[in-house]
């Protein structure tokens, strides 16, 4: 079945995501409206309980979306940038979905990490929803071209992430969309401090990336060097895109006004988009590759993603061989993970095809370009996420996924099987995953509770692994 739509907040409301689905047909009003009205009557009894709950204990009265809304256990998220596992957590303690969080923690990356993530770039997630119980592919990775454009010398690859994340939220979201990019946005506008994950990839590529003037004026200090960890950096461009995207909606950054901006702006930053391949770019949500694990049901990405890498280093992890080499020093992609109170997860790995895209900024709207794949030297990495879950009892059990070009796969598969194949605790499993892989996962060991769930972020990387209080 395919949905066309322009990806707005109102498309969404309207029941319109604007991306294919791999999902058996249905019959497009009565199963959209059903489960519309099951969300609605699960969230309102959640919402009940709560206000219940603080009635008697004397606790905030908030609403679903205010920080604090959960009290508890709000879940786990992992992410190789730690303010965007910061913005995943606020929104898991406002009462979102993993994937609401998920997408927060993926527009915040386009902020704090925009050498290996942004707008425009892509990824690719898995997700599983406890109230469909099912885990779904959602595969958006920075498009391909045609051809060479004429004029181009840093040809771009079409632009995905903001529909991608639009896609997983459409699927699986529980706040309204807007609210997941609104924190990117106000980390832009206000300023952040540069990470230690963003100054290492500053501290690599600052020759060739400051070149371009663009990019120049936006990542350096006042003494004209690229800003380093500990500095403060504000991006006034960027955060007036996102508050575009947010307020008129994906679809118009696709089709729209914000896409002629992007057709024009592309071109002068060698990248020559256009608003056609901006409309026609649109994500995919399908059935994932799956195998029985015990009682559990593992899950993959499909092999247009990850070149059926991952399942292969799981298998071999579990059968105790050593994963294999993989090529290059620097990984170009990040991921993340996240797990919500309710037992659904959501694992990610996006991508600008290279480190820093392009390495040229849109002028006036503040984002990277991916670089094209399969134009000159450049090869669209593959990307790695694992999912377990237990559709008996509606619960996640595992999530994990990769960074690091080439060894993202494995860094996405060793980890697991080795967790779960061979008993290794999952901080020893991570650290398993060969150079230079980085990992990140989400263990649940019996029930979906504080006690039972725990995370790990790569003890070689910059991740932050954060729970609940």
């Amino acid at each position: 079945m395919t949905i066309t739509a322009a990806g707005t907040a109102r498309d969404h409301m309207a029941g319109k995501s604007g991306f294919r689905t791999g999902a058996p047909a249905r019959h497009p009003g009565r199963g959209r409206t059903a489960a519309g009205v099951l969300a609605l009557f699960a969230l309102a009894g959640c919402s009940t309980v709560d206000r219940v709950s603080n009635a008697l204990t004397g606790g905030p009265s908030l609403q679903p979306g205010q920080q604090g809304y959960v009290r508890g256990f709000v879940g786990n998220v992992v992410a190789e940038e730690p303010r965007a596992a910061l913005v995943a957590r606020d929104v898991l303690s406002a009462g979102g979905s993993a994937a609401d969080a998920a997408a927060a923690a993926g527009f915040a990356l386009a902020v704090t990490l925009p050498s290996r993530a942004g707008i425009g770039g892509g990824g690719a997630c898995l997700g599983y929803d406890p109230r469909r119980n099912e885990v779904e592919a959602f595969l958006f990775q920075p498009g391909a071209r045609a051809g060479l454009p004429r004029g181009a010398d840093r040809p771009a690859a079409v632009p995905m992430m903001a529909r991608g994340l639009f896609a997983l939220h459409a699927r699986q979201g529980r706040l309204p969309f807007e609210t997941t990019i609104a924190p990117a946005e106000r980390l832009a506008r206000l300023g952040i401090t540069v990470s230690r994950a963003l100054a290492a990839d500053l501290a690599a590529v600052s020759g060739p990336l400051l070149a371009d003037p663009v990019s120049r004026a936006a990542l350096t200090g006042q003494g004209g060097a690229a800003v380093g960890e500990g500095d403060p950096l504000v991006q006034a461009d960027l955060a007036t895109t996102l508050g575009a995207i947010r307020t008129a909606g994906v679809g118009d950054f696709h089709q729209g006004g914000l896409a002629r901006r992007v057709e024009e702006g592309s071109a002068a930053a060698g990248g020559f988009l256009t608003v056609a391949e901006m409309r026609a770019a649109v994500p995919q949500a399908v059935p994932p590759v799956q195998e029985r694990l015990g009682d559990d049901v593992l899950s993959v990405l499909p092999a247009s993603a990850d070149g059926g890498a991952t399942l292969a280093a799981f298998r071999a992890a579990v059968a105790g061989q050593a994963a294999a080499a993989a090529g290059g020093t620097v990984g170009a992609s990040t991921a993340l993970v996240v797990q919500d109170r309710d037992g659904g997860a959501v694992a990610c790995a996006f991508t600008l095809n290279n480190l820093f895209g392009t390495g040229r900024m849109v002028p006036g709207m503040g984002f990277l370009l991916a670089a094209a794949p399969g134009l000159g030297s450049v090869q669209a990495p593959p990307l790695g996420a694992v999912l377990v879950a237990n559709l008996s009892v509606k619960a996640m059990r595992y999530a994990g996924a990769g960074s690091g070009q080439e060894a993202a796969p494995a860094a996405a598969g060793v980890p697991a099987g080795l967790h779960l194949g061979r008993r290794a605790p999952l901080p020893q499993a991570v650290a398993a995953v060969p150079e230079p892989g980085r990992a990140v996962a989400i263990t649940c060991r019996g029930s979906v509770t504080a006690a039972g769930c725990s995370g790990v972020a790569d003890p070689r990387g910059f991740g932050l692994a954060t729970g609940n209080d």
